[in-house]
């Protein structure tokens, strides 16, 4: 842990030839709107591990009740596979679950409630997806609001000296940049993780579903052979 800060003190950013800037002196060069930025940070890396966490455990478990309840579906043991879904906490057991408990009741009940419970199992898996879109939209904000009030400063600068320096003005701008760069910096990867979680959620969805209508099948067949039965 030391020797990462360390690591972070001492990574400079290569402006050209003998000209560098560390990570500390970025820090302080885009003033207080790098506080703003840093908490938008903070806020999008720990949503990132906790989406990637909770979605790789929860597509595990997902495919592993749908292979078994397909299983048992497809040779009618349904209420086999009604306990197998009760004793699982996927989401793709929970909409399962909320369909073989209401196959006696016809299969239009069922139908509705496995869409019901789908419904809230996908909002479920979603959940998170909207502040990290938040944070991807307003990241660059911040940092474009940042650099209006640096080239403020830098005028006022100007305005306080009586005179254009070129010194003065490139300082300026060079600090107001910093702000721009560092919220498309964040925006960047956290739009990229919000993309892939997008993708992944949509697979999940697409098993569920195709089992869901394995299932509805399978009521409907059993409803066709108590009519003609």
């Amino acid at each position: 842990m030391i020797a990462s800060i360390l690591w972070f003190q001492d990574t400079a950013l290569r402006l050209g030839e003998d000209q560098a800037l560390n990570l500390g002196e970025i820090w302080v060069a885009g003033g207080f709107m790098m506080w703003p930025l840093g908490a938008a940070l903070a806020t999008g890396v720990l949503i990132i591990v906790w989406k990637l966490v909770d979605l790789q455990l929860k597509g595990g478990s997902n495919k592993k009740v749908l292979t078994a309840a397909d299983e048992l579906i497809s040779v009618g043991n349904l209420d086999e596979a009604l306990d197998l879904c009760n004793n699982s906490g996927a989401p793709a057991a929970m909409v399962l679950q909320a369909g073989l408990s209401r196959y006696d009741e016809g299969t239009e009940r069922a139908t509705q409630a496995i869409e019901n419970a789908g419904a809230i199992q996908v909002a479920g898996l979603e959940k998170g997806l909207v502040w990290l879109a938040t944070l991807a939209n307003v990241a660059p904000l911040l940092g474009f609001l940042g650099t209006v009030i640096g080239m403020i400063q830098a005028f006022q600068a100007i305005e306080i000296a009586g005179e254009v320096e070129a010194t003065l003005v490139a300082g300026g701008i060079k600090v107001a940049l910093i702000t721009t760069a560092t919220g498309l910096t964040i925006a960047i990867p956290i739009n990229i993780f919000h993309n892939y979680f997008v993708t992944k959620i949509d697979r999940l969805v697409i098993d569920m579903e195709e089992s869901a209508q394995r299932l509805i099948d399978a009521l409907h067949e059993r409803e066709a052979r108590r009519a003609t039965g």
